[in-house]
């Protein structure tokens, strides 16, 4: 299986924005130590530093921006394990490519992933998948480390696979297809030095996050507060220091008579960013009755975003009981590497 799918058996050049990444070459002065006996929760970072906008287009129904910083550590996640990715010395960058619906600005989690090849002068120079990813300022994005062949222009082109995710509402007959946005890219080391950058040692470590980026030319992954969500809200929980929030939903065009929906949407805390690609059973129990007991699948829809659902051949007022197999398989920026690991069973 690709090591960036879901592991179930474990032109806007100089637009500056803040992102949660990492060094240079110069790794002393660019990662500064991470923070000792760091929580198994989200924490302050001990740095961020800026991104620079390279382009945004749209890929088939896909719109897709692509960014860059310096090369930077970050975390790979397999099973319930975390293992730092170091920055190698002829790493140039580090490109992330966010992938969202034009029409409804949803951010997309997409399993079967995204590619980013680059070429120059006919050549190509690298072609590989970036990580899904999550860090604390940028939310859920695909990115890596990449090696450029010095400096120059690039031609950069980001393929969008088709969504496998079960998709409802506006979105049931969207991303089934794959699409492709191509881009120009000019680096210089120069440029890449000056992007901005920031140390927290008054803040590193402490049980909080950075704040969300905003900015006009992509959507902030966010998915509802659990208020907003459509339904009637069973409650919120905290697992492994994520938030499970599930709603059941009586009226909807998906469902015939009947039938009713349960949808569990899980987000970081603090700044309810989605986590995707987990694993969750769920169980629904109705006037002490099982009506329900089986996987929840991953889903996008407008109103709720990213979340595990399914279709109960019930309704009434529900007992839910959700059941973590496998956390979520994705890389993290610092700050998240610790959290988000754990299995825990919650009751709504």
């Amino acid at each position: 299986m690709d090591r960036r799918r879901f592991l179930a058996s474990a032109g806007l050049a100089g637009a500056s924005i803040l992102a949660g990444c990492g060094s240079v070459e110069n790794q002393s002065t660019r990662s500064p130590p991470l923070v000792e006996n760091r929580p198994d929760a989200t924490y302050y970072p001990t740095h961020s530093e800026g991104m620079e906008m390279i382009g945004h287009k749209q890929a088939g129904d896909y719109m897709v921006g692509l960014t860059y910083s310096y090369p930077h550590r970050f975390w790979t996640v397999t099973g319930t394990n975390a293992e730092q990715v170091t920055i190698r010395d002829a790493d140039s960058v580090h490109l992330m490519a966010s992938v969202w619906d034009p029409e409804t600005m949803t951010v997309l989690p997409i399993e079967s992933g995204v590619s980013i090849t680059i070429d120059a002068d006919g050549e190509t120079v690298a072609d590989k998948q970036p990580w899904p990813m999550v860090s604390q300022n940028m939310g859920f994005h695909y990115g890596d480390n990449y090696q450029l062949d010095g400096e120059g222009v690039y031609e950069i082109t980001v393929r969008v696979d088709g969504m496998t995710e079960r998709r409802l509402g506006g979105f049931a007959d969207r991303f089934g297809d794959a699409g492709e946005m191509t881009t120009n890219f000019e680096f210089s080391r120069d440029a890449r030095d000056a992007i901005s950058y920031d140390e927290y040692p008054d803040q590193q470590g402490s049980r909080a996050a950075l704040d969300l980026m905003s900015m006009e030319m992509m959507p902030t992954s966010q998915v509802p507060a659990p208020e907003d969500l459509p339904g009637e809200l069973l409650g919120t929980a905290k697992g492994s220091d994520e938030v499970y929030a599930a709603t059941w939903v009586s009226e909807a065009d998906v469902l015939e008579s009947g039938q009713s929906y349960l949808a569990v949407s899980v987000r970081t805390p603090y700044n309810r960013v989605p986590l995707p690609m987990m694993s969750l059973d769920g169980t629904v129990e109705i006037d002490g009755e099982s009506v329900y007991d089986d996987a929840l699948s991953p889903t996008v829809d407008p109103a709720v975003g990213y979340h595990y659902g399914a279709v109960v051949e019930a309704t009434g007022d529900p007992s839910v009981t959700v059941e973590t197999i496998g956390p979520p398989q994705v890389s993290r920026h610092e700050g998240y590497e610790t959290a988000f690991l754990d299995t825990p069973t919650l009751s709504f």
